[in-house]
């Protein structure tokens, strides 16, 4: 028990810690970025929504806004609740939020319904890089109910194939490492998700400035997660190609810290983190394991 807490720990921190550093190069080249920092790695803030230093974005508030909800429901997801969460979180007006999470949010209050008609233009990553909260709660749970949960979640801004399929890998990943799996054996999930759905296809050629569609999102955090063995690298990888960065941070922190656990991820990044945004992580993540530690 005691490696699955550290090992959520590391995965939600590893979250934020990838938001907060992918967000200063967020919508920028590699060459940009090379011309500005040489190599990105430190959590220096700025970037186009001129951040502080370790201050994060959308990705990690919906993913706690999505933990919070969970927990006040005694660890059930209902859409509602869900909605109701995210419908709070956008009138205390977030730094940043996705045109495609505004449009659901906004449904949502409109008429009251918790999720969104299917529309392969909600291919966005928007739901994958919130999914934490349904790893760490279902990380003992069938792989039914795990992706039956993650379903209700990302279908209240995103419904389509595409999308779903790519998060729930990302789930099936991030389950596997908390349990203590192997990077090869997150690679056969990979694999398999590119066996069904082949556009995810990550070997070649290298992803640069991904965009936030859920595929090219995805072959760049795949790519970085496969190509090194140690969180760092992962993460400075992946945040050095640009483009929709604090989400590709984000999603490979989540999936790196979650395999390489909290003690991989360096202390200066840690102790840059907001502090609040640090502890709200850290108690979230273990009360989620907590609710079937069973």
């Amino acid at each position: 028990m005691q490696e699955l807490r550290q090992r959520a720990v590391g995965a939600y921190l590893g979250l934020a810690i990838g938001d907060a550093l992918g967000a200063t190069t967020e919508f920028m080249t590699p060459r940009e970025i090379a011309q500005q920092y040489k190599l990105h790695r430190h959590l220096v803030g700025g970037g186009w929504l001129h951040l502080k230093p370790g201050s994060v974005t959308d990705d990690t508030e919906m993913s706690l806004a999505l933990g919070e909800a969970i927990l006040a429901n005694a660890g059930v997801v209902d859409p509602v609740t869900v909605a109701e969460s995210f419908s709070d979180w956008m009138r205390a007006r977030p730094v940043d939020i996705g045109h495609t999470v505004r449009r659901g949010i906004l449904r949502y209050r409109a008429t009251g319904i918790a999720e969104v008609e299917k529309d392969p233009h909600t291919a966005g990553n928007g739901a994958c890089m919130r999914c934490l909260p349904i790893a760490l709660l279902n990380w003992n749970s069938p792989v039914s109910k795990l992706l039956a949960d993650s379903r209700t979640q990302a279908h209240v801004t995103h419904h389509c194939e595409t999308a779903d399929a790519g998060t729930e890998a990302v789930l099936l990943m991030l389950v596997e490492a908390l349990r203590g799996g192997s990077l090869p054996t997150l690679r056969t999930i990979a694999d398999q998700l590119v066996n069904r759905f082949p556009q995810f296809a990550f070997d070649e050629p290298m992803v640069l400035n991904p965009s936030g569609w859920i595929v090219e999102t995805l072959r760049a955090v795949f790519q970085a997660l496969f190509a090194h063995e140690d969180l760092e690298s992962v993460l400075v990888d992946v945040v050095n190609r640009g483009g929709d960065a604090d989400t590709t941070g984000a999603l490979a922190g989540m999936l790196a810290g979650a395999l390489y656990g909290r003690d991989a991820i360096p202390v200066a990044w840690i102790e840059s983190l907001d502090a609040r945004v640090r502890a709200h992580c850290e108690r979230q993540a273990l009360a989620l394991v907590r609710v079937r530690a069973c």
